[in-house]
C-alpha cells in the first residue's frame, strides 16, 4: 500500500511540472487556457474520486468524454484550429485505448478527432483551407488513430499476458493443492497398512490365548454343572467375553487382511439403494429424511459390489447414528473428473452435529473413535476399500451444521 501511495505521489508530481511547463508557454496571460490546464490537472489526479458515485461499467466513457471536453477548451482558448496545443486530445485518445477494445478505441478517436475537426467550420467562413493545410490537418488526425492502434496494441497484450500468467498461477495452485492431497491419501495408505500388519500379528497371538481360556471356561460348565452354580455362571461370563473378545479380532483380520477385488462392471445408485434399505431395517423407528440424487447417464463403475456396499452401509450408518434418528441425509451422486480421470462422487450430507474441527483426516485412523462403544474401524476399513479401487474419501464439515462424506470411484 505505501508503494501503491509513492507511484501516485510521483504521477502527481509528472503531472503537475507537465502542466506546469504549459501553463509558462504563450499565451500566458490568457485566464481561461489556466483554468483549464488547472481542470486538466485536478481531474487527472482526482479522476478516481472524481467518479466514484458513477457506476463502475460507465465510468470509462465519462473519463474520456469529460478529457475530450477539457481538450476541446483548451484547444478553443489557445488558436482554435492553429492551436498549438493540439496534441492536447493525444489524453483522451490514448486514455480509450487503454480502457476499451479495438472497435472502442477507434469509436472513441473518431470522437476526438471530430471535436478537434469542428474548429475548421468556423475558420472557413474567414480563411480558405489550403492544400498544404490540408495535408497537415489529415497528418494530424492520422497521427491521433496511429497513436491509439499502438497503444491498445500494447495494452491488449499486456492484458493477455497478465491473464495468462494470472490461470498460470491459479493452475499451479491447483496441481500444488491435489499434490499434497495426493501426499495426504499416500501417507494415510501407509499408515493404514502397517497398522494393518501390526493389527494382524497381534489378532493372531490374541486369539490363541483366547481359545485357551474359551475352551477352559467351556470345561467348567461342564464339569461343575448345578454343583456350584455360582461358579458355572461366572465360567459363563468369561465363555460369553471370549466371545466379544473373538468378535473384535475377527475385525481387526479383517482389517488387516488384503483384500481380493472382484471387479465388475456395477450401477452405483443401486448399490446405494441396498445399503439404505439395510440400514434403514436397522434404524426402524428412526424418523431421518433421506433425499437421493443421482445424475442421469450415469457410467458405470468397475467396482467389488459387496465392499462398494460395505462402504455405502457404513457411511449411511453413521449418518443415522450422528443424527440421533431425526434429521435429512442427502445423497448426492454425480460423474466427476478428479486428476484427469473420469470417475463417479458420491456426496453422504447429513445434518447432524458434523466433525469436530481438526479431526478431518484422523477419523479415517485405525482404533480412533469418537463413540462410547466404538472400535475405530469402520472408516477405516471403508477408507482402505476405496483405496483399493484406486479412489478417494474425504470429509468436510462445520460443527453444529453436519458432515458430508465425499467417494471418488474411477471409471476407467
Amino acid at each position: 500500500m505505501a508503494d501503491e501511495r509513492r507511484n501516485f505521489a510521483w504521477m502527481d508530481l509528472l503531472w503537475l511540472a507537465f502542466l506546469g511547463g504549459l501553463a509558462v508557454l504563450q499565451p500566458i496571460r490568457e485566464p481561461h487556457k489556466q483554468l483549464v490546464l488547472l481542470g486538466i490537472g485536478l481531474f487527472q489526479i482526482f479522476e478516481t474520486r472524481v467518479l466514484k458515485p458513477i457506476k463502475p461499467s460507465r465510468r470509462g466513457p465519462y473519463s474520456v468524454l469529460i478529457k475530450i471536453l477539457l481538450a476541446t477548451l483548451l484547444v478553443a482558448h489557445t488558436g482554435d484550429i492553429e492551436s498549438s496545443y493540439y496534441p492536447i486530445y493525444y489524453l483522451p485518445v490514448v486514455s480509450a485505448a487503454m480502457l476499451f477494445g479495438v472497435w472502442g478505441t477507434l469509436l472513441w478517436t473518431a470522437l476526438a478527432s471530430a471535436a478537434y475537426c469542428s474548429f475548421l467550420i468556423p475558420a472557413l467562413k474567414e480563411f480558405q483551407l489550403t492544400a498544404g493545410g490540408s495535408t497537415e490537418l489529415v497528418i494530424r488526425n492520422l497521427f491521433f488513430f496511429l497513436a491509439a492502434i499502438v497503444v491498445n496494441r500494447f495494452v491488449t497484450e499486456n492484458r493477455r499476458q497478465a491473464l495468462r500468467y494470472q490461470n498460470l498461477a491459479e493452475t499451479l495452485a491447483e496441481t500444488n493443492r491435489r499434490l499434497e492431497q495426493a501426499q495426504a491419501d499416500a501417507r494415510r495408505s501407509e499408515r493404514l497398512a502397517a497398522l494393518g500388519q501390526l493389527s494382524a500379528g497381534l489378532a493372531h497371538e490374541i486369539r490363541n490365548p483366547l481359545a485357551v481360556i474359551k475352551g477352559s471356561a467351556e470345561t467348567l460348565t461342564r464339569t461343575l454343572g448345578a454343583s456350584n452354580a455360582l461358579a458355572a455362571e461366572l465360567a459363563g461370563y468369561i465363555s460369553s467375553e471370549v466371545n466379544k473378545l473373538n468378535a473384535l479380532v475377527s475385525r481387526f483380520l479383517d482389517f488387516a487382511r488384503p483384500l481380493d477385488l472382484d471387479l465388475r462392471s456395477q450401477e452405483l445408485p443401486a448399490l446405494i439403494d441396498e445399503a439404505l434399505k439395510s440400514v434403514r431395517d436397522r434404524f426402524p423407528g428412526d424418523r431421518v429424511e433421506v433425499e437421493r440424487e443421482y445424475a442421469p447417464d450415469l457410467p458405470k463403475a468397475p467396482v467389488d459390489a459387496a465392499l462398494c456396499e460395505q462402504v455405502f452401509t457404513n457411511l449411511t450408518q453413521n449418518a443415522y447414528e450422528a443424527m440421533a434418528g431425526d434429521g435429512k441425509l442427502r445423497i448426492k451422486v454425480a460423474a466427476a473428473n478428479a486428476n484427469g480421470r473420469r470417475g463417479v462422487e458420491i456426496d453422504f450430507q447429513d445434518t447432524g452435529p458434523g466433525v469436530t474441527e481438526g479431526l478431518g483426516e484422523q477419523i479415517f485412523n485405525p482404533f480412533f473413535t469418537t463413540k462410547k462403544d466404538g472400535v475405530g474401524l469402520g472408516l477405516s476399513i471403508v477408507s482402505k476399500i476405496v483405496d483399493q479401487h484406486h479412489g478417494w474419501i474425504r470429509v468436510s464439515s462445520e460443527p453444529g451444521k453436519g458432515a458430508c462424506f465425499r467417494v471418488f470411484l474411477p471409471v476407467e
